[in-house]
């Protein structure tokens, strides 16, 4: 099965841990998953190499349910090593009604419950905190997107976390919806601890070519992909042009992780199969 999906992928995404050399060779391909809490085990056992999981569902738990949570994620054999959905909507990062001190507030509890979880990579896509309200200057947002990057980078650093920028697509908001844009943030928010998310996802519906990611380079530090044919689990290498994008993250000698963002019917079953697709295919640069 797998020989014959070789014969079939034109190029191999090797993705592996930070402090791993990107390159062909045998080192694992880290391939993870954004789920829920109940859904960890089932992601273990589908051979998932880490999960992601939902920022601020964690900051709204109590204490005793954050203590229950994290004796669940230590029991675990994969890491739960990144989370997304930042910011909540309700905490604006955009607009007249910027609260910098609660902005802070958040941010400070929720990086260090996430620390204490052993998260390493924090997505900021956060849609509706970072949408810009009708007759707000759009050149004003983005400098209040950097002012509040640059606020958090010290937070991020203390607890050794890194905040990747996500572009989502102009149905999700209508603030960095591109990658060539998402990327021109990070450039000027000019912190280490703040870079680039890009999702296959968002790139494909935008209509964005995918050599942006070789543009990003080292700026990026962490990927998320969803076969846009219904934003469900990636299974066969036919079903999108996939290609571009993974010869581009070989390119630049990606060595961050790939989350797989998406909805399915059948866990079971499609889990295996979109870990296979992603990690068993043929060497970079590959026929």
């Amino acid at each position: 099965m797998l020989s014959a999906m070789n014969t079939r992928i034109p190029v191999l995404l090797l993705l592996f841990s930070p402090g791993l050399a990107f390159a062909q060779g045998t080192a694992r391909a880290q391939v993870g998953v954004c789920v829920d809490p109940d859904r960890f085990d089932a992601a273990q056992a589908a051979g998932f190499d880490y999960v992601e999981t939902n920022a601020s569902k964690v900051a709204a738990l109590t204490e005793e349910e954050f203590v229950k949570l994290a004796a669940q994620v230590a029991q675990l054999r994969i890491p739960l090593a990144a989370s997304m959905s930042f910011i909540p909507g309700a905490i604006k990062l955009t607009g007249p009604d910027v609260d910098p001190a609660r902005q802070m507030a958040y941010v400070t509890t929720t990086l260090g419950r996430l620390k204490r979880l052993g998260v390493k990579v924090v997505v900021l896509g956060s849609g509706g905190a970072r949408r810009v309200p009708d007759g707000f200057s759009k050149d004003e947002a983005v400098n209040q997107l950097v002012d509040f990057c640059r606020r958090i980078a010290p937070v991020a650093r203390e607890n050794g976390i890194t905040v990747v920028i996500e572009p989502l697509r102009k149905q999700e908001t209508n603030i960095i919806n591109t990658a060539r844009e998402g990327l021109a943030l990070v450039k000027a928010v000019d912190r280490p601890e703040i870079r680039l998310l890009v999702d296959y996802y968002h790139l494909t519906e935008e209509g964005e070519i995918p050599d942006v990611i070789s543009e990003a380079g080292p700026l990026l530090a962490h990927a998320h992909i969803a076969n846009p044919k219904g934003r469900v689990y990636p299974l066969s290498p036919d079903e999108s042009p996939y290609s571009g994008f993974f010869s581009n993250l070989c390119k630049i000698g990606y060595q961050g992780r790939l989350s797989v963002e998406a909805s399915t019917t059948d866990f079971a079953t499609q889990a295996p199969q979109a870990i296979a697709l992603l990690r068993n295919a043929r060497a970079c640069g590959g026929k």
